[in-house]
């Protein structure tokens, strides 16, 4: 049977012979390595690889091309996609159609170039979703392509015939900036890969200007201009020294994490929220949350999250919203979710491009060496192109000029010819003119060869040969060339360069990561801390902290200051009540709020959050007392409140249950509160201070508690046009905290006296005047009352107040820059 076969075989050979074909005995090992090595140079060099200078890969090429042949332009239509990609197929790129679609795809999108090539119209797809088929959506050239493709009439650059000979293609585009750098590129070819991060496109094009002047310019001066990858996408990017290392070795790797906002969620009262407004590169939110839900429910390694919403839409941006449980520490949630989830990923950047046909793994100063060194030949070819087409009109443009000056001659001359070859024959021998000039004439309407056309051709003349002395400058000159290349380039940034997106964190990304990981638990202990209503209207808690610690700082006398209007105890996962001018009370959660951190002894209320992040205030309305909830508010008479009219309340703390806003004191038509305080035991001073300066004090124990609906009573008489621009409650018994003083302001003077200079009134008194107005002062603008004193700007900046003067009816010292608000030290014991 065997024996059979191969007569078989021989006969089949045999007949091959005689039939003229030459037949080669190859080992089977051989020719599969063969066809192997020729597979995967053909992947390498015409489809997985970019080539560096114009930073695309063959479908890309062919693509805009393709786009570029049929006048597919930015000032033109949107095109069917399925049409764009039928001409690449059919012409230039003999390979499926889905490859081309998803190519040009990619060149469409925002979030995967930093400057996207196509100006797509329909569903190009997102980072979690494809695009929509090629015959739904539509596309045109984008303005940035044009600078790839726009000099490709001016045999700037090789052609080459495409893949059945009829037509021909260009090797490389002119490429007017360095695409591969700012749009990036990833690709794999057989036994190797690419993966390019971009750039944004400034920061290169300003590295590029540079070294063109300094060719000899190190990696760290080019760092300057371009200090780390700009993502489309934004977000962070950590480890400054792995992009160095793959700025010099074209290997790296970096890490990028999405851009987040930590604050109340919106629409629950003192619930914290993490806000993903910025992903890392090529991370969609669907598989952010996908990660998520996996970790929370099957791994339970991710603790602490109530809820994840995707609110990313086209107006807002990305907007991926994480509910935190109550009592989760954020900062530590957000540690996990760095750690847990692809908001923090890995990019291997890897830059290996196409240089002279081969494979190279390339740096930054080396690929932009390549691409000026493009530029510096396609600005050759091109003025050399431009050269020539002006010389050639230049010499049409002579023999014109020629012709009209004896324009008699020339027509009794072409009227007596017997054809044109005896015309063309004569006008070259009489008027010393080349075949071409005489075969130009003899084409141009007798119309043209006025005595106007005369003043144009020698308009035409004097500007052909000042173009064609520039051109000899270029081509002669290579500073001129290198002025050249710098000038198109600053024009491309100034009309394309957009500002950097991407965040960079530096230092060793190792030290990076740990140094970002928060010290503590997941869960807050529900330890002692205060919080602190500052003169500008920022609310802030002090860190929690247990008793063993807080006794620990009174022993070591480390104490924080600042300006504030109120401050009250409470615990961590505890609640206090806010208190605003219209007479509304609102229970907040004091875990959300922010920790102020302690520096040097001191803490600045600047960190604080505003109270309309808290509550939601109407126009005008603001935040002005504090009031504990829960045990530390036992035994109180109430809050002690204040109004502009003169009216006084003690609301005793008979709170509602089951509401978290209401009203604490009916207030009439006009009137606002100006000052609410918590009273400790009801040996308080209550004290107002009008705007003509008369201050009056009353013990709390003459008010008599009223409930939520009370209105107050009468506290101090004002004369009319006058109102109460301070009230208060003040201990007169607290040695550990100083004696309380009064500061009074005119915006142009300010007073410092002792409260004890100053008698006890009735209630419902006028009071005794607190400070003596000079010429042209008429009103307080500020007044307060409490123990060390602190005068601030409204933006929170200090400001020095006088020395005390123990005159209760003195005139005020000038100040630079008065204070518009007045608050006290703290002292957190």
């Amino acid at each position: 049977m065997a024996r059979r076969k191969d007569d078989r075989a021989k006969a089949d050979l045999a007949a091959f012979d005689q039939a003229g074909a030459r037949v080669f005995d190859n080992p089977l090992v051989t020719e599969v390595s063969d066809s192997y090595l020729e597979y995967a140079f053909s992947v390498i060099h015409s489809r997985a690889l970019p080539d560096a200078r114009d930073g695309l890969k063959p479908v890309h090429r062919r693509i805009l091309w393709s786009m570029h042949e049929q006048g597919h332009r930015p000032d033109r239509g949107h095109v069917k996609s399925a049409r764009i990609v039928g001409d690449v197929m059919g012409k230039y790129h003999p390979h499926g159609d889905t490859a081309i679609y998803d190519a040009m795809v990619r060149l469409a999108q925002d979030f995967s170039l930093n400057v996207p090539l196509i100006d797509g119209h329909g569903n190009f797809g997102s980072p979690d979703d494809g695009p929509a088929a090629a015959r739904y959506t539509e596309a045109r050239m984008s303005r940035e392509a044009m600078l790839l493709t726009g000099e490709l009439g001016e045999d700037t650059v090789d052609v080459e015939p495409n893949y059945d000979g009829s037509l021909t293609q260009p090797t490389v585009l002119p490429a007017a900036f360095p695409n591969l750098l700012v749009n990036g590129a990833s690709g794999i070819a057989v036994g190797m890969a690419t993966n390019m991060i971009p750039h944004n496109i400034g920061e290169v094009v300003q590295a590029a200007r540079w070294l063109i002047n300094h060719p000899d310019a190190t990696l760290d001066r080019l760092m300057e201009f371009v200090p780390g990858p700009d993502l489309p996408t934004g977000g962070l990017l950590l480890g400054l020294d792995e992009v160095r290392r793959a700025y010099e070795t074209g290997r790296g790797v970096v890490r990028m994490r999405g851009r987040v906002e930590i604050g109340p969620l919106e629409g629950s009262r003192g619930r914290q929220a993490i806000t993903v407004t910025e992903l890392p590169y090529g991370v969609g939110a669907e598989k952010v949350i996908a990660a998520i839900t996996n970790e929370v429910n099957k791994t339970k390694r991710l603790t602490g999250i109530a809820d994840v919403k995707d609110l990313t839409d086209r107006e807002n941006g990305t907007r991926l919203v994480v509910e935190c449980k109550v009592g989760v520490n954020p900062q530590a949630l957000l540690a996990d979710l760095y750690r847990l989830t692809p908001l923090e990923q890995s990019f291997g950047v890897n830059n290996l491009v196409l240089v002279d046909g081969q494979p190279r793994t390339l740096g930054l100063k080396e690929l932009l060496d390549v691409f000026l060194a493009h530029r510096y030949e396609v600005v050759t070819r091109r003025s050399a192109y431009r050269k020539r087409k002006r010389e050639e009109r230049l010499h049409l443009v002579d023999g014109l000029l020629i012709a009209l000056l004896d324009i008699d001659r020339v027509v009794k001359l072409i009227r007596a010819s017997e054809d044109a070859q005896a015309a063309k024959d004569g006008l070259m021998q009489k008027f010393k003119l080349s075949e071409i000039q005489a075969a130009y004439i003899l084409d141009t309407p007798l119309r043209r060869l006025t005595k106007y056309d005369r003043l144009e051709l020698e308009a035409e003349q004097e500007k052909l040969r000042g173009e064609i002395a520039e051109l000899s400058k270029i081509l002669d000159d290579e500073k001129v060339l290198r002025k050249v290349v710098s000038d198109e380039l600053a024009a491309v940034v100034k009309q394309f360069g957009a500002p950097r997106r991407t965040t960079l964190v530096d230092g060793d990304l190792k030290e990076v990561l740990a140094a970002s990981v928060p010290a503590g638990p997941l869960e807050v202990a529900d330890d002692p801390c205060q919080v602190i209503l500052s003169a500008t209207g920022l609310v802030a808690r002090t860190a929690a902290e247990s008793e063993e610690a807080a006794e620990a700082r009174r022993r070591s006398g480390r104490v924080k200051h600042d300006a504030v209007r109120a401050i009250v105890h409470s615990t961590a996962r505890g609640r206090v009540l806010l208190v605003t001018s219209a007479g509304r009370a609102f229970k907040i959660d004091v875990l959300p709020l922010p920790v102020l951190p302690e520096q040097s002894g001191t803490v600045s209320l600047r960190g604080g959050m505003s109270a309309a992040e808290l509550v939601p205030l109407e126009p005008g309305e603001t935040v002005v007392g504090l009031a504990p909830l829960g045990p530390s508010a036992q035994g109180s008479p109430g809050l002690a409140l204040g109004t502009r009219a003169g009216v006084v309340k003690v609301c005793a703390p008979d709170w509602p249950v089951r509401s978290d806003e209401f009203e604490v004191i009916s207030l009439r038509d006009g009137d606002e509160v100006v000052g609410a305080t918590w009273l400790t035991d009801g040996a308080e001073t209550l004290a107002f201070v009008s705007s003509e300066a008369s201050l009056l004090r009353f013990a709390a124990t003459v008010v008599r508690p009223q409930g939520l609906k009370g209105g107050g009573m009468s506290g101090i008489n004002l004369p009319d046009g006058a109102r109460a621009v301070f009230f208060g409650a003040i201990r007169t018994d607290d040695a550990k905290h100083g004696e309380p003083m009064v500061v009074t302001s005119t915006g142009a003077t300010v007073k410092v006296t002792p409260f004890k200079a100053y008698p006890a009134k009735g209630r419902a008194t006028g009071g005794v005047r607190a400070q003596r107005f000079l010429k042209g002062e008429v009103e307080l603008s500020v007044a307060w009352i409490g123990p060390r004193p602190v005068g601030a700007t409204a933006t929170g900046d200090p400001v020095e107040l006088p020395p005390a003067d123990p005159r209760r009816d003195g005139s005020g010292f000038a100040v630079m820059l008065g204070p518009t608000v007045v608050g006290h030290h703290i002292d957190r014991d």
